[in-house]
């Protein structure tokens, strides 16, 4: 219970920093002496670069739901019913999951994804992936 308070306090405080790198350097663009037109390009170019971050860590996400999916496949031909059952329960969040990020990742391309959704997205994928790995070290 410590070590999962402890990792939701470090997730906190990385997502608190990151928030206040980008408050900080938004501020200073529009604090720096530069035109209209050159702040506003740098404005774009970091919201850019976020996103495209976002979909590295969305993608790489699918890509280790896929494969601990394919874990949980072989484990539950190993295990007791109540066993399966509950791996069961794990796979299909994490299908959901994924199918989300799938789905997140298909509006980036297409230039309809809000930045709620691909947050929620990578969080749902975080939470598959950290249940599933749990789940399956025991």
């Amino acid at each position: 219970m410590a070590k999962k308070k402890q990792s939701n306090t470090v997730k906190t405080v990385a997502i608190g920093a990151a928030f206040a790198a980008v408050a900080g350097y938004v501020t200073g663009l529009l604090t720096a002496p530069k035109s209209g037109k050159e702040t506003r390009q740098d404005i774009k170019d970091t919201a850019n670069k976020g996103v495209t971050n976002a979909e590295k860590e969305l993608k790489r996400l699918h890509t280790e739901l896929t494969d601990l999916l394919g874990d949980v496949k072989d484990k539950s031909s190993d295990v007791s019913d109540k066993t399966a059952k509950e791996l069961a329960n794990l796979a299909d969040k994490a299908k959901t999951a994924k199918e989300k990020a799938r789905e997140v990742l298909s509006a980036l391309h297409e230039g309809d994804a809000e930045d709620k959704e691909l947050q929620k997205a990578i969080d749902e994928a975080n939470k598959a992936v950290d249940h599933i790995r749990k789940y399956l070290k025991k």
